[in-house]
């Protein structure tokens, strides 16, 4: 595969483009944004500004759901945020995952002679659940999208079904098919939702960024990596970065550069990747946790402010599109554009950096609520001991006073920073704006001395924090077990409020540490790493999200297309009086 191919949007069918070949066509004589904007920006205004104007052809039925039902339905969505901890851009995936793995579950668990379900009957219900849980626009969507959802619910049906299992080792083999359903079924989430909803503009930001970094991170020695690996590197980083976008659809992206066939499969290429299912798998796994990924990761993290504010001003055009390659053409303009978008995020930080708080502390409080009577009670009940009031409410308040102490902490950037960020959105956006590197260097000398003193102070930290932690929690007079317990909520509180102090980054290029966040990164940092592999298993093995989709969830979507059939009965006999 040639290492320079561009990261093309696949929704629309199209196939990836040269990168030297665009080059080329950029070049020609009469090019409108000739000598004034660099070629990735070129090529993402002329996208954008193409799919803002092209009209839709031809007359649709739009799929409608019952005004009643999607309300009793949305409030239902709102309880599952709480409870899956996931942000805004994540829930109407999360929402199809949902669904796709209650449908499924008779695949999944090899119980098929208890759940019965007519996989080529699962796209319609699947369109109309999201619509009703306000994950999609009602009276939007055309009833032509239900095939197309349909025939990606089979294409990964077809994937799961012959995957080639090992029979040796049931156990192993159990957990494998589990973790392996997950995966199909994270990327059928994000290939539906493409479908019903396409993020042109975020896709194309993402290749644009792709293509603007990749072309400025030098590595070195430059033989270390190969430009392949290079681009996709910078590739995941730039996901991880912009949008903060998760492990699936970074999965689902590369999918598609790697496999330009993957969204539309010819029989023999479905049964070929189907066979190797598990090497491409693995690949992917291992492009993700790629050594050099935090060198990548870093260098993004630190430029993706340019990217999210031309996010900003693009969405402010959208009504214009005729006038979006002159505005940003005209530099004081586009500044003021810049300075104002920066100024709003700035200004709406703090509440929505609160907002993020709330929900995740109501999540671990929901969990902790949930496993205080079903874990810690009996086991303090085991080892004979109990609870009082006193020790209930410490155990409940003090994981969430924790999180809000940390996010009140985070700081606004620099004032300095505002100029910093306009001259990195016009060394971007502009052909004269100038080439900053940034460099990654392979062979760094180690120097083992060092790498031992601090490995050991940060495993006395680790030691300190959680010491302290615990200590708290004893002195008030929890039961030992629920002592154990809540200090490893604790690591998951830090750890989600570390996620949330890098998201108010957002804006910021120009990072300035004082020392008191210097000492505080030293003891919370090693929490924050056991409560990131905590987090990630409570993910996993999330008993309240198992709780609602099992014992919830099903009868509560039965009830609510009960209460959907009982209004249409409804309908139908008030137009019998007339």
């Amino acid at each position: 595969m040639n290492p320079k191919i561009l990261f093309e949007n696949n929704s629309s069918g199209e196939h990836p483009t040269s990168l030297e070949n665009s080059k080329e066509d950029s070049s020609k004589e009469g090019s409108p944004f000739e000598r004034i904007f660099s070629y990735p920006i070129e090529r993402l205004i002329k996208k954008y500004v193409s799919y803002l104007t092209i009209k839709p052809t031809g007359e649709f039925t739009p799929i409608h759901v019952d005004e009643i039902a999607s309300k009793i339905a949305f409030v239902y969505e709102k309880i599952r945020k709480i409870i899956d901890w996931k942000e805004d851009n994540l829930l109407r995936r999360n929402a199809i995952e949902r669904i796709l793995k209650r449908k499924l579950i008779s695949e999944i668990s090899k119980l098929d002679f208890i759940f019965k379900v007519d996989i080529d009957q699962i796209g319609e219900p699947l369109v109309l659940e999201l619509i009703r849980g306000g994950h999609l626009p009602n009276d939007k969507i055309p009833q032509e999208k239900v095939v197309e959802v349909q025939r990606i619910i089979n294409k990964y049906f077809n994937i799961l079904k012959n995957a080639p299992f090992s029979t040796s080792g049931s156990n192993f083999v159990f957990k494998k098919r589990i973790n392996f359903s997950d995966w199909i079924i994270e990327i059928a989430a994000c290939e539906i939702e493409e479908i019903l909803s396409p993020p042109v503009k975020e896709n194309t930001l993402i290749e644009t960024m792709t293509a603007i970094m990749n072309e400025r991170i030098r590595i070195i020695p430059a033989e270390a990596l190969s430009e392949e690996e290079k681009i996709e590197q910078t590739y995941i980083a730039v996901h991880q970065t912009l949008f903060d976008l998760d492990d699936g659809i970074t999965t689902y992206h590369l999918l598609k550069y790697k496999y330009p066939n993957w969204t539309n499969p010819p029989q023999e290429f479905l049964k070929q990747i189907t066979k190797d299912i598990f090497k491409i798998w693995k690949e992917i796994e291992d492009e993700l946790s790629h050594p050099l990924s935090k060198e990548f990761f870093n260098i993004c993290e630190k430029t993706d402010t340019a990217f999210t504010l031309l996010s900003d001003t693009l969405d402010s055009l959208k009504n214009q599109p005729e006038k979006i390659s002159q505005i940003i053409a005209d530099r004081s303009q586009f500044k003021e554009l810049i300075t104002n978008f920066y100024n709003k995020r700035l200004q709406t930080l703090k509440s929505r950096l609160f907002k993020l708080a709330i929900f995740s502390t109501l999540s671990v409080f929901v969990a902790n609520w949930f496993t205080f009577f079903i874990v810690e009670i009996p086991l303090a009940k085991l080892f004979y001991e109990g609870f009082n009031f006193f020790t209930a409410a410490v155990d409940f308040i003090v994981p969430s006073l924790a999180m809000f102490i940390l996010v009140a902490i985070i700081r606004p950037p620099a004032k300095s920073n505002q100029e910093k960020v306009i001259d990195l959105v016009f060394n971007f956006v502009y052909e004269s704006g100038g080439k900053d590197m940034f460099e990654i260097k392979l062979k760094k000398k180690k120097r083992p001395l060092t790498i031992f003193i601090v490995s050991l102070f940060y495993l006395i930290a680790c030691f300190l924090s959680f010491g302290v932690v615990a200590g708290v929690f004893y002195k008030a007079g929890l039961p030992i077990t629920s002592v154990v317990f809540d200090t490893l909520t604790i690591a998951i509180n830090v750890f989600a409020a570390l996620i949330i102090r890098n998201k108010a980054k957002e804006i910021t290029v120009e990072e300035k540490t004082t020392f008191w966040e210097f000492l505080l990164d030293i003891l919370f940092l090693p929490v924050a790493q056991v409560g990131s592999w905590l987090g990630n298993k409570w993910r996993e093995y999330n008993v309240v999200a198992v709780f609602f989709n099992v014992v919830i969830e099903m009868p509560f979507v039965t009830l609510i297309e009960f209460v959907e059939d009982w209004r249409n009965f409804l309908k139908e006999k008030k137009a019998e009086i007339h």
